[in-house]
């Protein structure tokens, strides 16, 4: 068989993404996040360093990102957010009865931190409120 239509019939694409930004000499992070039923997920946070790549392996995730509605994202579906001073607001698990699992590919400046939380003056002023997805 020949090695582009191997290549072609194995891959499939789950999701192509333009980011605003790749920070010149970005470090690479991947990570796996795993939360149990009914997880708020982390407090709404920011990743300075640059944008965010994630796939969900199990579970359902409540994802929201500032300028964007509440979604759920299942197992077998990509997210991303832009990172900079974009507000990463949920990634709670949206089921009581099973687990969540996801990994998440992070491009990030050197030296910047992974994440960094908003204070509650910020998140007053964002006007922020959990919601839950339509």
């Amino acid at each position: 068989m020949d090695p582009y239509e191997k290549v072609k019939n194995t891959l499939t694409e789950i999701q192509s993404i333009t980011p605003p930004f790749i920070p010149a000499d970005a470090e690479v992070m991947t990570v796996r996040v795993e939360y149990p039923p009914g997880d708020p997920g982390v407090p709404p946070h920011r990743h300075p360093g640059g944008p965010c790549f994630g796939y969900i392996l199990e579970g359902e995730m409540v994802f929201e990102v500032q300028g964007e509605p509440p979604r759920v994202v299942k197992a077998g579906e990509a997210f991303w957010e832009p990172g900079g001073d974009a507000i990463h607001y949920q990634d709670a698990n949206n089921r009581t009865d099973s687990p969540l699992r996801f990994v998440v590919t992070m491009l990030m400046a050197p030296g910047q931190p992974m994440l960094v939380f908003l204070d509650d003056d910020e998140l007053q002023q964002s006007g922020w409120v959990r919601r839950s997805p339509a």
